[in-house]
């Protein structure tokens, strides 16, 4: 049992319980968990929390944070609880068809806008496996002239992502279609991103319950040695030249010790490694395969 978070509790005094309670149950972001619930479940500001502190929880403030309080407690992540996560200082919301948007993955926006030369120019983007469709809507807010297509096989992830984009005010520049990588596409596209699913298949049951449990397998699921989308998605942009501009790029999130591999396979199939980008732990985290005789009419080279 949970101690009750009653109607007439302080805010600040239900911060402190919610906070407690989740720690005794040994989670070690409880603090924060706490103050995500608070905000989120009673459509707080940070500033009703600083200058009302003490205002009481109210009937159904009390009963959303102790619904949330237990659901968290029962391992479900704080996003999960919510419904939507900030990505790149963006809303999106999620569904069970999504993963949660990851820090990690800003790394991979950094890299693709770090290979624009000119951010108010035309281009056109492909976004394969879109998810949330949190990629390339956070690319299409910082290209305005960009236009683009995130790919998905969830019918439930492509209206999630449609939603996102509206929302976010990009949704007359994006496209959401439903196919697997990017068979049934013509190009050519100058900036082609992916954060595929790339955890070995026999890792996935060992993840943190929060993933394991809750986010969607397909999502996660990289096959035997977890290199399976890559092999996918950079063979079938080799065998399709006009897939992707002579200056393009193709930008991929990795696993910290996927570098190698995935360098590998690209340069097997005929692409230059134009650089490896670090996440803001140091782990290698992103990719950048180009056509190997590149001209940059379209993206500018850029090793990173």
């Amino acid at each position: 049992m949970i101690s009750a978070f009653t109607a007439d509790l302080p805010r600040e005094a239900a911060l402190r319980l919610a906070a407690d309670t989740l720690a005794r149950h040994g989670i070690d972001t409880a603090r924060l968990d706490a103050r995500f619930l608070l905000l989120h479940l009673l459509a707080l500001a940070p500033i009703d929390l600083t200058l009302r502190g003490d205002a009481p929880l109210g009937e159904d403030g009390a009963r959303a944070l102790t619904r949330g309080v237990v659901r968290r407690l029962g391992g479900e992540p704080v996003a999960r609880i919510l419904g939507t996560w900030e990505f790149w200082g963006l809303p999106f919301a999620l569904s069970p068809a999504t993963l949660v948007p990851r820090p990690d993955t800003e790394t991979l926006v950094e890299t693709a806008l770090g290979l624009v030369g000119d951010r108010a120019g035309v281009l056109r983007l492909l976004d394969l496996g879109t998810g949330s469709g949190c990629i390339l809507t956070a690319l299409l807010t910082e290209l305005p002239r960009a236009h683009g297509i995130g790919l998905d096989v969830a019918e439930e992830a492509l209206i999630t992502a449609r939603a996102n984009a509206c929302t976010n005010g990009v949704g007359t520049r994006a496209a959401f279609l439903r196919g697997r990588w990017c068979a049934a596409l013509r190009g050519p596209f100058d900036l082609i991103v992916s954060n595929p699913p790339y955890i070995a298949s026999a890792t996935v049951p060992a993840l943190a319950e929060e993933v394991s449990a809750h986010d969607p397998r397909a999502a996660l699921d990289g096959g035997r040695d977890g290199l399976d989308a890559y092999r996918a998605i950079i063979g079938e942009v080799a065998r399709r030249p006009g897939l992707l501009t002579r200056g393009g790029a193709l930008v991929l999130e990795i696993g910290y010790d996927q570098a190698d591999a995935v360098t590998g396979l690209g340069r097997e199939a005929g692409f230059a490694t134009s650089g490896v980008a670090r996440d803001l732990a140091g782990h290698p985290r992103v990719v950048t395969l180009r056509p190997s005789s590149p001209n940059t009419s379209s993206v500018d080279n850029m090793d990173r």
